[in-house]
């Protein structure tokens, strides 16, 4: 379904993309592994649209869609949803105007139709009767909750995760990681999830792939991933502080 070609990407003349190649089948979990700064979020972007590659293609059902006008492109995006790190919700809106967002902007849904669409969504997510609450006062869990309703209300055929486990408990964190793997067992989705949390990406992953220093170094299933022979892979998945990793800190601040 997405296939990215050496794809390259640079901020401020510093590389950040350095001719990334990926395949994503179809109905697939990919987990997008590295430090923070590495360009994982970057990648991301590129995929849904929102960023330009300098040369090399992202190709969606075999278009490439960075070479695509704007009209054509959102044409592209209604099948394609971001889960954002921060969850992006609308502070003034309504939980159920936050998640029915799209249709309420663009149409295309009756009202009642789009309320019981909400309530849907929303339940898929474990969350009953919050419609008419505010983000305010969600706790940080909820709103992670909220946010993936919100991106699977249009029912899209892709999910983009963008670090969902960041700045919340362990325990809030494993719920998250039963509800994506939950959510593409039943809608069968495909999903690429980023992430620095290696117990994430194992729990989600149906592949797991490592970018570091602009480029994907290691590719394969949960299992291959640990038992990786690559003393750079080995050093990030168990968090130790030495090793052959290189430090990241002055990555343009972009490129996350």
């Amino acid at each position: 379904m997405i296939e990215i070609k050496k794809l390259h990407k640079s901020f401020g003349g510093r590389k950040v993309l350095d001719g990334v190649d990926l395949q994503i089948p179809e109905g697939r979990t990919l987990v997008i592994i590295g430090r923070s700064g590495c360009g994982k979020s970057v990648l991301l972007k590129h995929i849904i649209g929102l960023l330009k590659p300098d040369s090399g293609g992202v190709f969606v059902d075999g278009v490439d869609i960075s070479r695509l006008k704007e009209e054509e492109l959102e044409r592209v995006r209604r099948s394609i949803e971001m889960v954002f790190q921060s969850g992006a919700l609308f502070d003034s809106l309504t939980v159920g105007e936050n998640v029915g967002f799209r249709y309420l902007e663009h149409g295309g849904m009756e009202k009642s139709a789009l309320k019981e669409r909400v309530r849907e969504s929303l339940a898929l997510v474990g969350l009953y009767s919050i419609e008419g609450m505010l983000p305010s006062e969600l706790s940080g869990g909820m709103k992670k909750r909220v946010a993936v309703a919100r991106a699977i209300c249009t029912r899209p055929r892709i999910i983009l995760y963008d670090e969902p486990t960041t700045g919340v408990d362990p325990i809030t964190a494993d719920s998250i990681n039963r509800l994506m793997r939950s959510l593409h067992d039943k809608l069968k989705v495909t999903s690429i999830v980023v992430t620095h949390d290696m117990k994430s990406a194992y729990s989600v992953a149906d592949r797991i792939a490592m970018l570091y220093e602009g480029r994907i170094i290691a590719e394969g299933t949960p299992a291959e991933i640990q038992h990786s022979v690559d003393p750079v892979v080995q050093q990030f998945i168990n968090g130790l502080s030495t090793g052959p990793i290189t430090d990241t800190s002055s990555v343009h601040s972009g490129a996350k």
